[in-house]
């Protein structure tokens, strides 16, 4: 009993330990169960700690990236916008300084500057220039010689007993040798033949490279000829137009006065449209020069970047500074035109200068194309030199040059110009047939006194002036009083008519003057067949007087009396 006692002790014993192993195990399981998934807690809260910062990093960067956006693209707006001011800024720069900027140039063309000289390119003939390499040799292994052949002599006993087979072999190495040297002179023959071929071939091909060489240098040759001779044709027409320039002819001295004109550096809006005629009898250059419209005044003061609207915005230039802007940019053309003309004309071809400012725009209401004058002056070389262009107003300088000035150019408001370009003789414009005409039209210098005074009369009673004629002249002119019925512009008109051939002088335009205070009237016009001086110009600078040359006076006749005439001296 005792014993089962204990065998039962200690399997109760072994059961409890088994148990208790068992609890420990599956207590270490749950051990280790709950540190894995602790591990795996901490592992996945470090995941999201993890990828959470990475999103903090990506949302930091993306912010730091819209933020550097943002700040790149405010910066180039800005730099636009300082683009913008800093491009009008020289744009309206460049407006105030137009006679400025041409008081540091010397507008007088050089005639020889005109001319050119042929210029050639290098002679490149290309390939043409290499001549080919000759053709060489191949070259052949050396020629066989005997002893690559030949058998060792015997020595010692084998001289006794091998002296027929030396010979035998002696023989054959011969054979051998002489097979090989004529195969070596076949291939040297051979060879030979090729390189003689080849040479041959070379030399063809040299002849045909040195006649194709001869060929494009005489093509080259004559190509240089033909520039030559271009400019040379080129020169004489040059020399040809010097010398019809100092010879004062008409067409010339417009064409010389177009390229000075053609040289003037203007903004890319300028129209540089312009026309220009010469009368010869006066030596009066007249210009019809076409002006900008106000739209050549930036209408932006300044640009502005508006950060919070993203947007670059203008503040308009007040309505006063466009006007004023304007304004000075039509005065500066015109001195700066009158100063380009007098500075070139060296060889003083041009006694007076007429200048006509024009527009050529849309009449807003009523659709048609008008050109109004805006500035009108006549002056000469000698009252213009004592300007000082560089310190003047230029508004101001007009003033004191007597010209007429738009009192509201930006509005077009014309003035009147002291010569109508189109009563400039269109023999001096363009071309015309002159000579198929002259017997068909009355000539006014064989006019009798009588009819001249009547044509006279005539012509200013059709262009609405009462006129009385006083007195005959003994020039061949004639003198009378007209009336201008217009209201404020109308008046008492002295009117004197000179028919002349040659040059009235100054005299004549003081005896006006003195009788045009003598009879109250508020104007004086003279009219001659001829032309007048610079004196003439400059006494009636400023004045009530009116001169009317040749040229205009025909122009008026056909005009306004429908009458084609000329004025040709008589031989006699």
């Amino acid at each position: 009993m005792a014993r089962r006692t204990g065998i039962f002790v200690q399997m109760q014993r072994d059961f409890a330990r088994q148990q208790r192993e068992q609890q420990r195990a599956a207590a270490a399981h749950v051990r280790h169960q709950q540190q894995a998934h602790r591990e795996a807690l901490r592992t996945a809260a470090a995941e999201r700690r993890y990828a959470e910062q990475l999103a903090k990093a990506d949302a930091r960067a993306r912010a730091n990236m819209e933020k550097q956006r943002k700040l790149a693209h405010v910066e180039s707006q800005q730099a636009l916008t300082d683009q913008y001011n800093a491009d009008l800024t020289a744009s309206v720069a460049e407006l105030e300084g137009l006679l400025a900027s041409t008081l540091e140039v010397d507008d007088f063309v050089d005639f020889e500057s005109l001319k050119r000289k042929a210029v050639h390119p290098p002679f490149q003939p290309g390939k043409l220039a290499q001549a080919a390499a000759r053709p060489v040799m191949e070259r052949l292994p050396a020629r066989p010689v005997f002893e690559q052949f030949a058998p060792p002599a015997p020595t010692g006993l084998s001289k006794l007993f091998s002296g027929k087979a030396h010979e035998r072999n002696l023989a054959s190495a011969q054979q051998q040798f002489a097979f090989a040297d004529q195969q070596w002179q076949q291939h040297m023959a051979a060879a030979q033949q090729r390189h003689a071929e080849a040479d041959r071939q070379h030399q063809l091909a040299e002849q045909e490279r040195l006649s194709r060489l001869g060929a494009a240098e005489q093509a080259y040759q004559q190509e240089c000829q033909a520039r030559i001779r271009e400019a040379e044709e080129h020169n004489t027409e040059v020399d040809k137009f010097a010398e019809a320039f100092r010879a004062g002819e008409p067409q010339a001295i417009v064409d010389y006065f177009t390229l000075v004109l053609a040289n003037s550096d203007y903004p890319d809006s300028f129209p540089q449209s312009y026309r220009i005629a010469y009368v010869p009898e006066s030596k009066q250059l007249v210009i019809e020069y076409e002006l900008p419209t106000i739209e050549c005044v930036p209408t932006e003061r300044e640009f502005r970047y508006v950060k919070s609207k993203d947007e670059i915005t203008s503040t308009a230039r007040p309505a006063k500074d466009l006007k004023s802007l304007y304004a000075s940019v039509v005065a500066q053309v015109t001195l700066r035109t009158v100063h380009e003309v007098f500075e070139a004309d060296r060889l003083k071809m041009v006694d007076s200068l007429v200048f006509n400012a024009v527009v050529s725009t849309i009449d807003k209401g009523t659709g048609n194309e008008i050109s109004p004058c805006l500035i009108t002056l006549r002056t000469t070389n000698d009252v213009f030199d004592g300007f000082n262009l560089h310190m003047v107003e230029p508004l101001e300088c007009l003033n004191r040059l007597n010209a007429a000035v738009s009192k509201k150019p930006d509005e077009l408001a014309p003035v009147r110009p002291v010569l109508e370009f189109d009563m400039v003789d269109k023999r001096f414009v363009e071309e015309t047939d002159v000579l198929s005409s002259l017997d068909s039209r009355p000539n006014l210098l064989e006019l009798s006194p009588t009819e001249f005074e009547s044509l006279i009369q005539n012509l200013f009673a059709k262009m609405g002036l009462d006129t009385k004629q006083t007195r005959p002249s003994r020039d061949g002119g004639v003198d009378c009083v007209a009336f201008d019925p217009r209201p404020i512009f109308g008046g008492k008109v002295v009117i004197q008519a000179k028919r002349y051939r040659n040059t009235v002088d100054v005299s004549a335009v003081r005896d006006l003057y003195g009788t045009l205070q003598n009879e109250g009237a508020s104007k004086g016009i003279l009219v001659t067949t001829s032309g007048y001086g610079k004196a003439s110009y400059e006494f009636a600078s400023g004045k009530p007087l009116e001169l009317i040359d040749g040229a205009n006076l025909l122009y008026l006749l056909a005009e306004h009396a429908e009458l084609q005439a000329k004025i040709v001296a008589p031989e006699q």
